[in-house]
């Protein structure tokens, strides 16, 4: 089993954007951010929906792919999953409709108690209150000797990697300079020297990052 963490940054380091709206609630900027990503075959039908086979092959789609590839559980924020912005609505279900695209037990890090909620396609979200150790056997547990997967967000990770508990980190680093929003390496200074580090350049533009014990 490992620990794992993929998500995609700006060449300033900025994972996270602040151009929401209420009208555009992601905003242009996550747009930007992940626009490569989102463009692959796996991301298409796993994130959209999208079966008909459309979508980029190139390196960008090998990571897409790797993404999900031996994922036995997820650990999120509060946030990822939409609860900071719907804590009013007993109802939320987070942001993915009927077909969230995990298809693994997904376990929610929040203050705020929830029942579960479990989908048909596999993925159930807990609501659990825990430090990143007690997530992390929890979600052990439940993998089943797949990978854990801490999805986000940003503050979430960075703990996880604070904490040293993270094998193998993929980081995509879009061209485009952000210049605000939340950083992913504040704090984390040396964390390149506990890790043989790779890259690669995708035909969108997008650098590769890859960090493994």
């Amino acid at each position: 089993m490992a620990v794992k963490v993929d998500l995609n940054i700006s060449l300033d380091g900025f994972a996270t954007t602040t151009d929401q709206t209420p009208e555009n609630p992601f905003g242009d900027d996550w747009q930007r951010l992940v626009a490569a990503y989102v463009g692959t075959r796996t991301m298409r039908e796993r994130v959209l929906g999208d079966t008909s086979g459309a979508g980029t092959t190139g390196i960008d789609e090998k990571y897409a792919s790797a993404y999900f590839e031996g994922t036995g559980a997820e650990i999120m924020g509060a946030g990822m999953f939409g609860l900071h912005q719907n804590a009013d609505d007993p109802d939320w279900r987070g942001w993915w409709g009927d077909e969230p695209p995990f298809q693994v037990p997904v376990f929610v890090l929040t203050h705020t108690a929830r029942a579960s909620i479990e989908f048909d396609t596999g993925t159930v979200f807990h609501f659990i209150e825990a430090s990143p150790q007690d997530a992390l056997a929890r979600a052990a547990e439940a993998a089943d000797g797949g990978d854990v997967r801490v999805g986000g967000g940003v503050d979430v990770v960075r703990q996880f990697l604070a904490a040293r508990l993270v094998d193998r980190i993929h980081f995509a680093v879009a061209p485009i300079v952000l210049g605000r929003g939340e950083r992913i390496w504040d704090g984390l200074r040396g964390l390149e020297a506990e890790y043989e580090v790779t890259s690669e350049v995708a035909e969108s533009g997008v650098t590769h990052l890859s960090f493994r014990r």
